[in-house]
């Protein structure tokens, strides 16, 4: 189990009973209680061990037969009562879903209960949710079920362009693999296999999900209408998802659900820390190396809890889209906000912001994950250089905001779109061809302007993500004029404090001394969060770059490196938070951020 998965159960159970059990044991019951136990999917599936598995242990890269197995054996076992998959950003293709989720039926056949729990939830992990007794969804979390678009891209009058012809030859009318080059437009027969294809691919994700879900063609198709992008709450409208809850809420929804109370077992994929090599060779020192940093307060502490960069769904990135600025997840920030929760020597917490925005939904994530915390000690927020759009969505989870007069504050508004490279495109002499299943399949093509109709339905999610946004600040700031402060509007600190929009002109020290004062403490220790990552996670990001094509990787292209360079770092600074959010509408589609470049000289 990932220290993210263990921390948050951690929360949710009191304890979590896996911690001593040799691996591969499984779980005892105690009287009348159920046994639940777990498996994480992370990112992409491998379908073979890892080449270092010669180094570390086989299973800490677990792949689509060890899972398989792993769910199989699960059946065999009395003593576990359900399985709960957790999907953190994983990267399944459709059949590996098909694969895991027959072993998910054999577990049902067995008798147990399968839950699929995911903060966010696609295509691919609807389906695979279709072979489960329930499907969980973290509340304010995203859901899109558009269809299957694609799109291909004919290069013949590119190349012919810079004085290239490919000279291509197949055999077999059918085949096409040539034709990308060759052709500006595909052939008949290439055209006809690839849209067969295409309708078979559809005709099996809409045949699992009426199977699974027992929905009608016409409801999935409302369903496909409506959550083209969407939230937990839609989609359990739309009857894609059975239950919305707060992952720290869990283990009480699963009592409830299975009726009984429950025990954790050792998750199914254990995941081991260290080497196999013999202690006595040099690379013992690793072991000792991976062993997580101890960042337990010993007495009476404040937590300082960093939000910088732009928000973003997930883990915290430490690179960003295009110059490597830092990126905040809503998953780590969650993380961390459970260890604060849970810690009682942490006697308040202050919230350190400099950010720009980012995701509606990550936003909203954190904000529930501040409130949560607020039920046990007080969260204040200091605000840095920026608390704008998502940044100001997260001050408002705070009981008081303290500002700097520079600070730039508020942003309340919601900006979403896309880009349509048509000119792109015709400069390159490149021609696609689109082809879509589904009704909203291509909102997100990359040719054409979007039509009135769907102008319409894009404001209609836009003004209802807007609406939440003005809830929670009407709620967490009392007494705020939104007729004066909404609607995307920027103010400095000294004025935010004037339209209540903050409580108090200070920084971050000033912020720590007043909440402690507040508290009555005299003596206490200042502790920063996110916790530090043990050695292991921190080699294992930085080889990730090298050792795989992570499609969150982002190398710095030279162009960017010219326009930084001829602008100047003063000036770059206020550039890349608006490029960045620019740039993140490729895959986030609804943001909340600051659409202004403000540049000081």
């Amino acid at each position: 189990m990932s220290r993210v998965m263990s921390r948050v159960l951690s929360a949710a159970c009191a304890a979590v009973a896996c911690a001593g059990l040799a691996q591969g044991a499984w779980a005892q019951s105690a009287d009348g209680k159920a046994v639940v136990r777990t498996v994480e999917l992370k990112g992409a599936i491998a379908e073979r061990p890892s080449p270092f598995g010669w180094l570390f242990e086989e299973d800490n890269e677990p792949t689509l037969r060890t899972i398989v197995d792993a769910l199989h054996k699960a059946g065999e076992e009395d003593q576990t009562s359900a399985v709960v998959i957790r999907l953190k950003d994983a990267e399944l293709n459709a059949s590996q879903v098909e694969e895991i989720g027959s072993a998910m039926k054999a577990l049902r056949e067995a008798g147990k209960k399968v839950c699929v729990y995911a903060e966010a939830y696609g295509p691919t992990e609807l389906m695979l949710g279709s072979y489960a007794d329930e499907v969980i969804a973290q509340d304010g979390g995203p859901v899109m079920l558009p269809g299957i678009h694609m799109e291909e891209m004919f290069l013949a009058d590119t190349l012919a362009w810079i004085g290239i012809k490919a000279d291509m030859v197949q055999v077999g009318d059918y085949k096409g693999a040539s034709e990308q080059m060759a052709r500006s437009a595909p052939s008949p027969q290439w055209d006809q296999n690839i849209s067969a294809l295409l309708d078979s691919m559809y005709g099996n994700m809409r045949s699992k999900l009426k199977e699974g879900r027992g929905l009608s063609d016409q409801e999935l198709d409302k369903a496909m209408s409506e959550l083209w992008l969407a939230d937990a709450a839609d989609a359990k409208a739309a009857g894609v998802v059975d239950t919305v809850i707060d992952l720290p809420g869990l283990e009480s929804h699963l009592q409830q659900y299975l009726d009984a109370p429950i025990s954790w077992g050792s998750p199914l994929l254990g995941h081991k820390h260290g080497t196999s090599l013999d202690a006595s060779n040099p690379f013992a020192l690793f072991s000792k190396l991976a062993a997580e940093p101890d960042t337990t307060p010993d007495g009476p502490t404040i937590a300082v809890l960093h939000i910088d960069g732009a928000i973003v769904d997930g883990e915290s990135g430490s690179g960003g889209l295009l110059s490597g600025g830092e990126s905040v997840g809503s998953r780590t920030i969650r993380n961390a906000l459970e260890d604060i929760r849970d810690q009682d020597m942490v006697k308040g917490v202050v919230v350190r912001i400099n950010s720009p925005g980012g995701s509606a939904t990550a936003s909203e994530v954190i904000w529930q994950g501040l409130r949560r915390v607020a039920e046990r000690k007080p969260v204040w927020v200091s605000v840095g250089s920026m608390a704008a759009s998502g940044g100001y969505y997260c001050a408002v989870g705070g009981d008081r905001i303290f500002v700097d007069p520079s600070s730039i504050v508020g942003s309340i508004g919601v900006v979403g779109g896309r880009m349509a490279l048509d000119g792109v495109y015709e400069k390159l002499k490149i021609n696609v061809v689109s082809r879509s299943r589904g009704p909203r399949a291509d909102m997100f093509r990359t040719t054409g302007a979007w039509t009135p109709e769907e102008l319409a339905i894009v404001r209609s999610k836009m003004t209802s993500t807007y609406d939440l946004f003005t809830r929670r600040v009407s709620a967490g700031r009392p007494g705020i004029d939104l007729s004066k402060v909404a609607e995307g509007r920027l103010f400095t600190g000294d004025r935010a404090v004037e339209l209540k929009m903050a409580d108090k002109i200070g920084g971050l020290r000033d912020a720590i001394g007043a909440l402690a004062a507040e508290l009555n403490l005299d003596e206490y220790e200042v502790q920063d969060y996110p916790a530090p990552k043990p050695l292991n996670e921190l080699v294992s990001d930085m080889l990730g770059g090298f050792i795989q094509a992570p499609r969150t990787g982002r190398a710095v292209s030279p162009v960017i490196e010219a326009a930084r360079a001829m602008i100047g770092e003063r000036a770059w600074s206020q550039l890349e938070a608006p490029m960045e959010a620019f740039m993140q509408m490729r895959d986030e589609p609804v943001l909340l951020v600051s659409p202004k470049a403000l540049i000081f000289r």
